[in-house]
C-alpha cells in the first residue's frame, strides 16, 4: 500500500521530484526521460508509465531559472523517444502480434486493451496513430496493432512522426508556456491530476459504452 501511495505522489508532484532528480542526475535525467517515453510508447507491457503528465512537467520545469532541463534538448529527446518507441512497437506487432492476438490468455498483455486498440484502429484507420498519441493505453497499443495489421511502412512512418511532433509540442509547449501562470504554480498537482483525468476520459467513455452495449 505504501508503494502505491509513493507512486501516486510521484505522479501528482512530478515537478518536485523532477527538480530533485535533475539536481542529482544532471544530464542523465534526459536518459531517464527518454527511457520512460520510449517504454510507454514502445512496449505493450508498460502502458501505465506517465506520458502526458511527464511531458507537461518537464516543459514547466524548463522555464525555471537555473533548471537542469533545457527546452532545446528536451524536445528532440522526447520526440526521438516517441518516434522510436512507436517504430519498435510496430515491429514487435509485425513479428509477434498475430500469435499473441489469437491466444485466449497472455501473461504480459491485457487482451481487452488489445481488442480496444484494434477496434479503434478499425474505426479510424491510419489516423489512429496520430489520435492515439493523446489517449493513454491506446497510445501504447495502437502501433502494436498497426504492426499486426501490416500497415504500410511508409504510411505508418508518416503518421508516427506527425503524431509524435504534435504530442510533444502540445504537452511540452503547454508546460513551458503555462508554467508561469499563478494557478499552475500554486496548484501544480491539481493540474497534473487534471491532465491524467482528461487523458483517460475517452478510454473511460469507451469502457462505459461497451458495458452498456453488452
Amino acid at each position: 500500500m505504501e508503494f502505491f501511495s509513493q507512486i501516486i505522489d510521484i505522479f501528482l508532484h512530478l515537478d518536485v521530484h523532477l527538480n530533485a532528480w535533475a539536481a542529482w542526475m544532471g544530464v542523465w535525467l534526459y536518459v531517464v526521460i527518454f527511457v520512460v517515453v520510449f517504454c510507454e510508447t514502445g512496449l505493450v507491457v508498460t502502458p501505465f508509465l506517465p506520458g502526458d503528465s511527464l511531458l507537461f512537467a518537464c516543459g514547466a520545469l524548463a522555464t525555471r531559472e537555473g533548471s537542469a532541463i533545457s527546452l532545446f534538448v528536451l524536445i528532440p529527446v522526447v520526440f526521438c523517444a516517441a518516434v522510436l518507441g512507436d517504430f519498435c512497437n510496430y515491429e514487435i506487432g509485425k513479428w509477434a502480434g498475430p500469435k499473441v492476438f489469437t491466444r485466449e490468455d497472455s501473461l504480459f498483455l491485457n487482451k481487452n486493451h488489445l481488442i480496444k486498440a484494434h477496434n479503434f484502429y478499425e474505426k479510424y484507420g491510419g489516423k489512429t496513430i496520430i489520435l492515439a498519441r493523446f489517449i493513454p493505453i491506446i497510445r501504447t497499443f495502437a502501433p502494436f496493432v498497426a504492426g499486426i495489421g501490416k500497415m504500410t511502412y511508409i504510411h505508418f512512418a508518416s503518421y508516427n512522426v506527425i503524431g509524435a511532433l504534435l504530442w510533444v509540442c502540445l504537452f511540452v509547449g503547454g508546460g513551458y508556456f503555462f508554467a508561469d501562470l499563478p494557478v499552475v504554480q500554486h496548484h501544480f498537482h491539481y493540474v497534473i491530476a487534471a491532465i491524467i483525468v482528461i487523458s483517460v476520459l475517452p478510454a473511460m467513455y469507451e469502457f462505459i459504452a461497451a458495458r452498456r452495449r453488452s
